[in-house]
């Protein structure tokens, strides 16, 4: 068993849920070699840590060409709670099927094949993520002859048509599906007097209308009213407009929960101990990780499958066991 640790981190890759690697897949680093102790992949092999004897550095590859190294920083002493981060897809509102499925759509209209679907080996790849990331995964994988724009061009095709279809109450049925417990849950938090902000890789167009319709389903009046802050990828590009940053820096990126955090919530990088941020996607814990805080995980996602459970301060199935521990740190 590989003894050397990675500062900030963890310990071994075992104990981390990492799959031990000699080099990065940049080849920049390799084990024994410039203070270089371990190396390890998460399980969907989408980051890779390299601890050195007093820290530790993160990759977070790109199917774009655009990967970044990130520094590992550690959570320190645990403070009074005073905000909860929160995913949307999976965590707030369960529609990965849904954006699972425009996916298929989009390829399908790529192959000419509106009978496409994935495969289940594709899913910890095509959730989580950026939309383009997903698309350039499965344009490598399926019709490597086909460009992404194109495959994008589809994306926001189908994605207008069922989002203004959803909105007028015509979409495809259980789209966008509350996740069970969440609205005691919310309401719960508001009670203790937490900040909470509400953190997706999805653009605007496709995120608002998913927690707007949760919302109405559950009776609980205007997300923008209730959230104390909202961050999303931004707007896409599209020909004869202008897109805002989102789909080269989202989970596992830091930057979306960093937002919320700073920005969003106006709160100090040293304040950081006092915030957690739950998610169910592997993609979403190295985020919430590499912004600094600690990632409580939640059941019904990716974590597991990821290998990411390791990197996670706390996990539970549901709601409920969260909620529990929230009280018990907020008693402490």
């Amino acid at each position: 068993m590989n003894k050397v640790q990675y500062p900030n981190l963890g310990e071994t890759n075992p104990a981390l849920g990492l799959q031990s690697l000699e080099r990065t897949s940049d080849n920049r680093f390799f084990v024994g070699e410039g203070g270089v102790g371990a190396i390890g992949a998460t399980g969907d092999g989408k980051v890779e840590f390299v601890g050195f004897e007093e820290h530790t550095l993160a990759l977070v590859k790109s199917a774009m060409g655009y990967p970044a190294y990130y520094p590992v920083d550690a959570l320190g002493e645990e403070r009074p709670l005073k905000a909860v981060l929160m995913d949307l897809d999976g965590t707030t509102v369960h529609s990965e099927s849904f954006w699972i499925w425009i996916i298929e759509r989009s390829i399908g209209s790529l192959l000419g094949k509106k009978s496409f679907q994935l495969e289940e080996e594709d899913i910890p790849y095509v959730s989580g993520h950026s939309v383009s990331e997903h698309l350039q995964y499965c344009i490598e994988k399926y019709c490597p002859d086909k460009l992404l724009e194109t495959a994008r061009a589809h994306y926001f095709k189908h994605t207008h048509r069922e989002m203004q279809l959803i909105l007028e109450g015509k979409g495809r049925e259980g789209a966008f599906e509350p996740s069970p417990g969440i609205k005691p849950f919310l309401e719960e938090l508001k009670a203790m007097g937490l900040k909470i902000g509400l953190v997706t890789s999805g653009l605007y167009e496709k995120a608002y209308p998913e927690i707007l319709d949760a919302f109405r389903t559950l009776g609980m009046g205007d997300p923008a009213d209730f959230y104390d802050a909202i961050i999303t990828a931004g707007h896409a590009l599209r020909k004869g407009q202008s897109g805002t940053l989102g789909e080269l820096s989202p989970k596992p990126h830091p930057w979306l929960y960093a937002e919320t955090f700073r920005v969003g919530l106006g709160m100090d990088y040293h304040e950081r101990n006092a915030v957690i941020g739950i998610e169910d996607s592997g993609a979403g814990v190295v985020s919430i990780r590499l912004a600094g805080m600690q990632a409580w995980g939640i059941g019904g996602g990716n974590i597991e499958q990821s290998g990411t459970k390791g990197l996670c301060s706390e996990f539970s199935n549901d709601f409920e066991g969260l909620l529990k521990r929230i009280r018990l740190r907020a008693e402490a």
